[in-house]
């Protein structure tokens, strides 16, 4: 494995997939930008496949126009239907209460029999606020993790975020600069890979904006989930 600083992992990349990323996230609703991430990432590691698991019930966010966890697990259907590297799971649309990334890897761990590599996908904002997650540092060691970049949010935070070992000023820099494209920091038997990816323009609060004023919203869902909003009135 490369020690951080260096961006490439022979242990990763091969030419035959491996691996399984978990790609989380409230899809409300699902759009073109998740897809785009999802296949960008899949590509750079190498991965055989994306599994998509929405939300039940998010800790971190606020219920204002939250659809239904089962409204949101078939948009998500509808939009992976043609790629079959995508894959959608609904374990924590079945959970009751909260759902917690911790639980998620460890009964995800338990269905794949620890035979098959996880990488849990999740983007720079949200990794940022790993401290407040519950056992975080157990977390970190069930599976590698991949964070993505997101508009407003900086690599060079990973440098005081606590739990992960400390990743070379310049390293940092030069991703957010867009100088390398990728990081790898050991943690442990784990892994974590920062990945600087195209900015998505695609935004799920915008989506919902405008599905409520009744503007067009081509272009930024896949057809089927766009139809599966207006026939369900969802947002409006």
């Amino acid at each position: 494995m490369q020690p951080a600083g260096e961006n490439s992992a022979p242990d990763v990349q091969t030419s035959e997939p491996m691996g399984v990323g978990l790609l989380g996230g409230t899809f409300n609703p699902v759009h073109n930008g998740h897809l785009d991430i999802a296949r960008q990432t899949r590509d750079a590691l190498h991965l055989e496949r994306i599994v998509f698991i929405p939300t039940g019930d998010p800790p971190h966010k606020h219920q204002e126009d939250l659809a239904s966890a089962r409204d949101r697990y078939e948009m998500v259907q509808l939009a992976i239907a043609s790629d079959p590297s995508f894959t959608v799971s609904d374990i924590e649309v079945r959970r009751p209460g909260k759902s917690y990334s911790v639980d998620t890897i460890r009964l995800l761990l338990q269905q794949h029999g620890g035979s098959v590599p996880l990488y849990f996908l999740i983007g720079l904002d949200a990794f940022l606020e790993l401290p407040t997650w519950r056992d975080p540092a157990i977390a970190l060691t069930l599976c590698s993790f991949v964070v993505i970049s997101r508009p407003g949010a900086s690599f060079q935070a990973l440098g005081t975020l606590p739990l992960i070992p400390r990743i070379p000023t310049q390293s940092l820099v030069d991703l957010d600069e867009g100088c390398s494209s990728r990081l790898d920091v050991p943690i442990g038997e784990q892994v974590l890979i920062c990945l600087r990816l195209p900015p998505c323009e695609v935004s799920a609060s915008d989506i919902r904006t405008r599905v409520k004023q009744g503007l067009p919203v081509a272009n930024l869902l896949p057809p089927a989930v766009e139809s599966y909003i207006l026939q369900h009135h969802i947002y409006s």
